[in-house]
């Protein structure tokens, strides 16, 4: 790639998917830019169908960019797919263990698949299991693990090898809290430990919590990126929701021409507004709908969050958004 960043683990430029049938041609990727630094966790973000799992399979060599080039782990993913394949690991959301084989177990044979000794790959799962915390489970049977373990020892079968950079597709999908937070707590030891994250989700919360950077992806397109302050920042002051009985519209056109109101719309609903000072805001919000005889039901104060990010690039929230 030419003008490629040597401090880049994952650089792409206009990275393309493209989905063919008898019927018709779905752009699923369009033209996607990313620079991942090493040492980070850089979070995709956007709803199911956005085009964050097929992003990724492409970065792991496991499908074939339609158009663009990138470099994966310092190597060139057209013409160099063996040595990232050795130098990357990948938890795709089905995971890959056998239910009839004992966790340890299938540690040791994905070590042995990397060219480990048998014992090497049993000293790196015993290392592995302490690790993750799965002492208690790693001699059963992988069918008797419960989700928030099955998902660890999927996480544990990545870094067998010590991969400079881990790929994690949705890693907490379906978790109980308990669960989610227990990966969340081994995904920030990886990167205390220098390892490079690039992790899809469509969990506002997971993103903010955990990543470094952001992409947030839509329609195949990133519509922005920075850091989860960055991108909160840049939407000015704060956030109030309301609802009124039966007229949102007369509502908007009410409240959004005041000097306080930066931005006014309706959505899902309500009328959603981005005003300088919240606290100042709401008490003359309040007093013009009762000026106007519309009676509130509903209201709402809050900092601007990703969803509200999501919702001022593309018109709608995260949160709302269809499969």
């Amino acid at each position: 790639m030419v003008g490629a960043n040597p401090e880049a683990v994952i650089e792409t430029r206009g990275l393309r998917r493209v989905f063919k049938s008898r019927q018709r041609q779905v752009e699923a990727v369009v033209g996607v830019d990313l620079n991942v630094s090493a040492g980070e966790i850089f979070g995709f973000l956007g709803p199911n169908g956005a085009g964050k799992t097929t992003t990724l399979r492409m970065l792991a060599t496991l499908l074939p960019p339609s158009g663009g080039t990138a470099r994966v782990a310092g190597c060139d993913l057209a013409t160099q797919q063996d040595r990232i394949r050795d130098r990357i690991g990948y938890v795709g959301q089905a995971g890959g263990s056998d239910r009839e084989i004992t966790g340890r177990t299938e540690l040791i044979f994905q070590g042995c698949l990397y060219g480990m000794s048998t014992a090497a790959a049993q000293t790196r799962a015993a290392e592995l299991i302490d690790m993750l915390e799965l002492e208690g489970a790693a001699d059963r049977k992988t069918g008797t693990y419960s989700g928030g373990q099955k998902r660890r020892l999927d996480i544990g079968l990545g870094l067998v090898h010590g991969p400079k950079l881990l790929f994690l597709d949705e890693p907490t999908t379906g978790l109980d809290p308990q669960s989610r937070a227990r990966v969340w707590d081994e995904v920030r030891r990886m990167h205390d430990r220098g390892t490079t994250v690039f992790l899809t989700t469509h969990y506002l919360d997971e993103a903010d919590a955990l990543c470094d950077r952001v992409a947030i992806i839509d329609y195949g397109k990133i519509v922005a990126e920075g850091t989860p302050e960055e991108l909160k920042r840049a939407i000015a002051g704060d956030v109030v929701t309301f609802s009124v009985a039966g007229e949102q519209r007369r509502a908007l056109e009410l409240i959004q021409g005041e000097p306080f109101v930066r931005e006014a719309r309706l959505e899902n609903g309500s009328v959603h507004l981005y005003v300088d000072r919240g606290e100042q805001a709401m008490p003359a919000i309040l007093r013009l709908l009762d000026g106007a005889n519309l009676q509130l039901l509903t209201v709402e104060l809050h900092r601007p969050s990703l969803d509200d990010v999501f919702l001022r690039q593309t018109g709608r929230s995260l949160r709302e958004s269809p499969a």
